[in-house]
């Protein structure tokens, strides 16, 4: 059991964030630690999503797949003793929502360890799930298009939605489902930019947060390390780092590295 997060004067809601819909653009960014985020808060950012992609950019798995409940409240934990002002979400990760009950069970485990809401993968196929999440009283964001827990289903390859009129409409269904169901939020993954822009203009108060879907979102994520250059060995194409962190780092390393001298000898 993690002891609760001190609770902020000024801490965000989700019906915050449904209040920029239409006004502001929403700005999301994964955390999976303490001082990231700190950095993000204080930069303003006002959605902390810490992600099962924490199972590749920090845990070296191949894929999200891997990322288990304990991984997933450790990492929550640690970024909810930041204290942010934004907001704490959390994935569900893979197979740990197969029930209503199990949902419910591990939805309450991310929000005792510090999460403000638990977002999972699906529309129709999860529907009872999500609720049972929201009548346990739980804020609940979607996840639809390119589902990375069920990359295995895919043939190990992250294809783009809402191509075929067959795909269309299924997204706009099950965005209007999950709306329904009580979602404040949905992320949008590789889907069709004329898609995603339908999606966001027939959604009520629920908010698009699209990547790699096109700019007709109500706001976008990316994964942090993808932002700031911090994990070189793949980065994906609809991506421009701002900054190439791992350089940085490297070049700084080789400096002090070549800096170090033998004990007594003043050489190497």
């Amino acid at each position: 059991m993690h002891n609760p997060p001190r609770v902020r004067s000024d801490k965000l809601s989700c019906g915050d964030i449904q209040s920029l819909k239409g006004r502001e653009p929403i700005a999301v960014l994964t955390a999976y630690d303490h001082p990231t985020a700190r950095l993000l808060d204080e930069a303003g950012i006002p959605i902390l999503l810490v992600g099962d992609s924490l199972g590749m950019m920090v845990l070296g798995f191949p894929d999200t797949t891997h990322v288990t409940m304990e991984h997933m409240v450790h990492h929550v934990a640690a970024v909810a003793r930041a204290h942010p002002k934004a907001l704490i979400g959390a994935d569900l990760p893979h197979l740990s929502y197969r029930t209503p009950e199990e949902g419910v069970a591990n939805a309450r485990r991310l929000l005792e360890a510090g999460a403000d809401f638990v977002k999972a993968e699906g529309g129709q196929e999860i529907l009872s799930v999500v609720k049972a999440i929201r009548a346990a009283g739980i804020p609940f964001c979607g996840h639809l298009g390119m589902l990375p827990q069920h990359i295995h289903e895919e043939g190990g390859k992250y294809r783009i939605k809402g191509r075929d009129e067959a795909g269309r409409q299924r997204l706009l269904d099950d965005a209007r489902y999950l709306e329904e169901a009580g979602a404040f939020a949905c992320v949008l993954e590789l889907v069709t930019p004329p898609v995603t822009a339908e999606i966001t203009r027939t959604a009520g108060r629920m908010v698009t947060i699209g990547i790699g879907s096109g700019p007709d979102c109500d706001g976008q994520v990316l994964v942090t390390p993808d932002l700031i250059g911090s994990f070189p060995w793949f980065t994906p194409k609809f991506i421009q780092p701002r900054l190439q962190v791992s350089r940085d780092v490297q070049q700084a390393v080789s400096s002090w590295k070549a800096g170090l001298v033998l004990p007594g000898t003043g050489n190497r």
